[in-house]
């Protein structure tokens, strides 16, 4: 019998798969228009106060007003999607570092004597805690991973998937109040204040849940990232280099740039630090003193530390990159300075496009309004359902699961959900601070598998980046990749909320499940 050829069939790329996205939300939206789908719930309005009863309603786009938006607002959307700068300028930095041989002497001077679970464990740790400087995590955390990978002569696939894995798991939890957990309270205390006036929720209030949540998760995603994920990933071929054995000799020129690159790096801290303590003189010139707590100073909108931040995180990478090259040598002019800034955006081409096709996707799907009508009806069933206890401690876990598919955005989706979770839990005796808990645990879950978020887009470009056969590379096998450590994180966060309902253990310092 002859042997029957197949082809060997090349899958949707990312860029493909997000506009054919967009063609079907546009189509979506206008059959749901049609229908005249919309949500109605109660939300508290900011002038009065009071509850009133607001409706979403899906915007048609596959209408001539939603066309005239795709067209005029498209390049507009591009220009100012928030990754695309920041992503440009970070790697500016990381060019420095990586040119100048920093990245690499000091990642091989960290993880040589270390075993690949362990710096794998550190990596997903630090990518857990990283949460505390909010969206701005998944650019720096997620090229660094690959590299600290790359240098460590493993995969650095596996390095872009478990950081992200880490970062999207992890957005909801850390032991320090960031300030979307600050946003969110204050919405939610508009609420509570409703039934219970006068109730306060403490900064640390969910300290010794998020503690225990961030150990164990961190232990899971390693335990998956060592056993599934680095098994599923094609292999890496790595480029023939002369001297490998160089790299591992501490030399002389590499002590001295390590030192200049210490010495420069602790100068810049002390300044940056000095500047973000408030109450000192001539001290505090990064905040925005306006506000009361300490986390809204440093991340308000008008503070100078929040709006400037991804600069002065390029800035310390320049230095430390630009100290190191100076002491060892590897930078010895302007011209190879300006050579190693522009080092990491070679080949940026696919990344724009990749942007580009991210950004009008998420611009149609917002304009189109589905998510804030989904995230309506699941407050409408939250507040109409008979379900009490753990029962309804679950849906609302469930719910949040499926708002953040739609909606990833934690400050938009929340004050829809908030009126009904807040109102019905607190009837039912249990704590805002165990419903804030509840929210940040159900976001977490999916928001690693959803296009819709801005910075998955981070994630997609950095997969390619590394990838070595463009024929494996698909949206869909990066989703399913996380998949694993998704549903992780269902099981690990389903029994803590199991847990502490029943034994009503603290939430955190001063507070419990119950009121």
């Amino acid at each position: 019998m002859k042997k029957i050829k197949t082809k060997n069939r090349i899958g949707l790329h990312p860029v493909m798969t997000l506009l054919i996205l967009c063609f079907i939300v546009i189509i979506i939206s206008g059959i749901l228009s049609f229908f005249n789908v919309q949500a109605t719930f109660n939300k508290i309005s900011p002038t009065t106060g009071e509850l009133q009863v607001t409706t979403e309603a899906v915007n048609s786009l596959f209408s001539l007003s939603g066309l005239k938006y795709i067209f005029t607002n498209t390049v507009a959307n591009f220009a100012n999607f928030a990754v695309l700068p920041h992503l440009i300028i970070v790697l500016l930095g990381f060019g420095v570092m990586e040119k100048s041989g920093f990245l690499k002497t000091v990642i091989i001077l960290c993880t040589k004597k270390a075993k690949k679970t362990t710096v794998t464990f550190m990596v997903v740790l630090i990518c857990m805690l990283a949460s505390i400087i909010g969206d701005l995590s998944y650019i720096i955390f997620i090229p660094l991973s690959a590299l600290l990978f790359l240098y460590g002569k493993r995969n650095p696939t596996i390095g872009v998937i478990a950081s992200f894995a880490a970062l999207s798991c992890g957005a909801g939890l850390n032991f320090l109040l960031t300030s979307v957990d600050s946003s969110l309270i204050t919405t939610s205390l508009s609420y509570a204040h409703l039934l219970q006036p006068g109730y306060a929720i403490s900064p640390y209030a969910f300290l010794y849940v998020n503690l225990l949540a961030i150990i164990v998760l961190s232990l899971l995603i390693t335990n998956i990232t060592e056993n599934i994920i680095a098994k599923r990933v094609p292999k890496y071929s790595f480029a023939e280099e002369e001297n490998v054995e160089d790299d591992l000799v501490f030399t002389k020129k590499k002590k001295r740039g390590l030192a200049f690159a210490i010495m420069a790096g602790i100068v810049y801290l002390l300044i940056f630090i000095y500047n973000i303590i408030p109450g000192l003189p001539f001290s505090g010139n990064l905040l925005d003193n306006s506000q009361v707590l300490y986390i809204d100073k440093l991340f308000s909108y008008n503070s100078f530390f929040s709006n400037g931040f991804v600069f002065i995180v390029t800035v310390f990478f320049v230095i430390l990159g630009l100290a190191y090259g100076i002491g060892a040598r590897t930078i010895k002019n302007n011209k190879e300075f300006v050579d190693a800034l522009g080092s990491s955006l070679n080949g940026i081409g696919k990344v724009l496009l990749m942007i580009f096709a991210s950004a009008t996707f998420i611009s149609i799907m917002k304009q189109s309004n589905i998510g804030n009508v989904v995230a309506g009806f699941l407050a409408n069933m939250i507040a109409n359902t008979t379900f009490s206890g753990l029962p309804l401690v679950l849906l609302i876990f469930i719910s949040t699961i499926v708002a953040t598919l739609v909606l990833p955005n934690s400050l938009s989706k929340w004050p829809i959900l908030a009126s009904s979770v807040i109102t019905t839990l607190m009837s039912s005796g249990i704590s805002p601070e165990f419903a804030h808990i509840i929210y940040r645990f159900g976001e977490s879950v999916s928001l690693g598998l959803t296009p819709v978020f801005a910075y998955f887009v981070v994630y997609l470009a950095f997969l390619e980046k590394y990838s070595q056969n463009d024929k494996q590379f698909k949206l869909s096998k990066a989703i399913k990749y996380q998949c694993p450590y998704a549903l992780a994180s269902v099981m690990v966060f389903v029994v803590i909320i199991t847990v502490w309902y029943l034994l009503n253990l603290p939430v955190g310092i001063g507070t419990g499940v119950a009121i």
